[in-house]
């Protein structure tokens, strides 16, 4: 980062109120540090165009739907966003999910472990995958992509020997795994409470950071500038969980996918760890020039990759009650790895946010949602797709060069 951009960053801590937060936002935007702003204003077109093509878009009924759809695979990019943030890639997130969900079926239905044992079991198997890939990288130099290519096809063919002549194993539908992919969702009283609870986290959180950056002789945020960034936080979710709840409200399997995202959010911001996720994927031997242990932070990102990869399986087995041997297939491996991307996650590493995670499966999810409500044909929900991945890249090809261009200036 040039010293242009370190300037502007401390001026613009210093900021407080709403006037700071927008005033935040230009300059930053000025600075080719546009973040999420094109993926919310792309999200804001596609819901305008879906709802006047049809009324029942945004209905809440509808968008209940389009969050619990978004869970697994939102879960899945999430994984995505850490490969990605020290630039590489993981191709087999897809393979992983599948494989994921055949041994939860297994270990739960034909060897009669416990649910939580399996889940359990099939998560574990995500950390393994994704410790080998990381030992593969680290020690022989092999490139990201051609690891998870190979692991794409060996992933799948496990899951094709793990599932057997049978094929097919059906989940239980009294089970708990399944009620909770399907039927559970958060009493109305308890969804406003957690709203409230995730805008103080918001401000506590922010007001901690402040704090010991003052102390550190450093600029700040104002309290101001927190106070209002967690009202607009509370505003916002509590207005969406007002409107779910006049549906069947909100599923626990997308205030998961929730806390995921900012527990994420909060590891890589706030946390050792996450600084040297972004100091690798900006510059790799600055990085370790820096003392950063640069394999350790390899490890960390793929092992994460693998074992989101695994979750979102297990969710998507316990929502379809069953798993198969298409589980994983199909575009779920693409829409995991385009969600991210849409998100804003840069594919140059170093730029992103857990939150583009959550964005970027809205995005995907509410193309397909739409399409399908204006019975069209799902060759048209890819080409539409495979538009709006473009456009997000172009996006950051662009950005990428204004932010080179100003640290010359």
């Amino acid at each position: 980062m040039s010293v242009k951009t370190d300037l502007l960053d401390e001026r613009l801590q210093a900021r407080d109120g709403v006037r700071g937060v927008f005033a935040t936002v230009v300059d930053r935007a000025k600075q080719g540090e546009l973040g999420m702003i094109p993926v919310v204003v792309g999200l804001i077109i596609i819901w305008t165009v879906m709802q006047v093509l049809n009324p029942v878009f945004l209905s809440s009924a509808n968008l209940v739907n389009l969050t619990m759809e978004s869970a697994a695979v939102g879960i899945m990019a999430l994984g995505i966003v850490c490969v990605l943030l020290v630039g590489e890639i993981d191709l087999s997130v897809g393979s992983a999910s599948g494989l994921s969900a055949a041994l939860l079926a297994v270990l739960f239905v034909d060897q009669g472990l416990p649910a939580g044992v399996a889940v359990l079991g099939a998560i574990a198997m995500g950390v393994v995958v994704g410790w080998v890939y990381a030992q593969v990288f680290n020690r022989f130099g092999v490139p990201s992509f051609v690891i998870s290519m190979g692991g794409l096809l060996g992933l799948l063919g496990l899951q094709l020997y793990v599932l057997g002549t049978k094929g097919a194993i059906n989940l239980p539908f009294d089970s708990g795994i399944v009620h909770f992919a399907q039927l559970a969702f958060v009493p109305e009283w308890l969804s406003y409470v957690l709203v409230a609870v995730a805008a103080l986290w918001l401000f506590a959180s922010g007001f901690l950071h402040a704090r010991s950056r003052t102390a550190a002789g450093l600029s700040a945020s104002g309290a101001g500038f927190l106070a209002a960034r967690s009202v607009a936080l509370l505003a916002v979710m509590g207005f969406a969980v007002w409107y779910l709840n006049q549906g069947r409200g909100v599923g626990w399997m997308f205030v998961l996918f929730l806390v995921m995202v900012m527990v994420m959010h909060y590891l890589l911001t706030r946390t050792k760890w996450g600084k040297s996720v972004y100091a690798v994927g900006g510059n790799v031997e600055a990085a370790r020039r820096a003392g950063i242990n640069v394999r350790r932070v390899y490890t960390s990102v793929f092992v994460a990759c693998s074992t989101f990869a695994a979750v979102g399986g297990v969710l998507m087995a316990s929502r379809l009650a069953a798993a198969n041997q298409s589980s994983g297939t199909g575009d779920v491996n693409l829409n995991a790895i385009a969600a991210a991307v849409i998100g804003g996650v840069s594919l140059f590493g170093g730029r992103g946010s857990a939150w583009g995670a959550l964005l970027g499966i809205i995005v995907i999810q509410s193309i397909s949602s739409g399409l399908t409500l204006l019975s069209l044909d799902s060759s048209i929900r890819f080409m539409v797709t495979g538009l709006v991945l473009l456009l997000a890249v172009i996006i950051d090809s662009a950005a990428r060069k204004s932010r080179t261009s100003s640290g010359r200036g």
